[in-house]
């Protein structure tokens, strides 16, 4: 082989092993919580960090699109700012997205809205069948409501949807051994 051709192999390889690990229904393994940046450690009132601008910006005038909207809102939910993560959620111009449908599920139950919160997983869960995070935060709204049961059924369709080497497969069968209580 010649030594340009060798070379091409080699970058392409190195680009393809660092792009993130695609599990069915799940974007860049999204089902591990997020890191924590300067949204949730530096900006106050439901703001939001542009790193174009280097400040904290109000998330309505912010032009942001809507995988940046979803980045934010993912980090309020995580860090317990339920109300500016589905304010946040609400600004994004495809509410059909299930992921978007998925954290407001999120966002609302763990603000103590249960039944809203279910309503937008099946939602997520009618968009997309094999999104596997959203069907890991249903079955632990299920065990909160203590259908047992049916939570398992969720975990058993993570699993067969290739999921189970993941965090949402996990984290919910650890909610099912009683190892995370609600």
């Amino acid at each position: 082989m010649k030594r340009s051709v060798v070379t091409a192999l080699a970058v392409g390889f190195l680009i393809s092993a660092s792009l993130p690990a695609f599990a069915a229904g799940s974007e860049s393994d999204e089902t591990a919580p997020p890191p924590k940046t300067k949204t949730t450690t530096r900006c106050t009132d439901g703001k939001v960090w542009d790193k174009d601008k280097k400040e904290c910006v109000k998330p309505q005038k912010s032009g942001f699109n809507d995988d940046q909207l979803f980045q934010a809102a993912r980090e309020f939910a995580y860090a317990g700012q339920y109300d500016n993560a589905i304010t946040v959620l609400k600004l994004a111009k495809n509410q059909d997205d299930p992921r978007i449908l998925n954290y407001l599920g999120y966002s609302n139950r763990k603000a103590g809205r249960m039944q809203l919160g279910m309503t937008y997983y099946r939602r997520a869960l009618q968009r997309d069948e094999n999104y596997i995070l959203a069907r890991s935060y249903m079955g632990q709204a299920l065990l909160e409501q203590g259908d047992v049961q049916a939570a398992r059924v969720q975990l058993v369709e993570i699993r067969d949807r290739g999921g189970e080497n993941t965090w949402a497969y996990r984290s919910l069968l650890q909610s099912l051994n009683g190892q995370i209580r609600y």
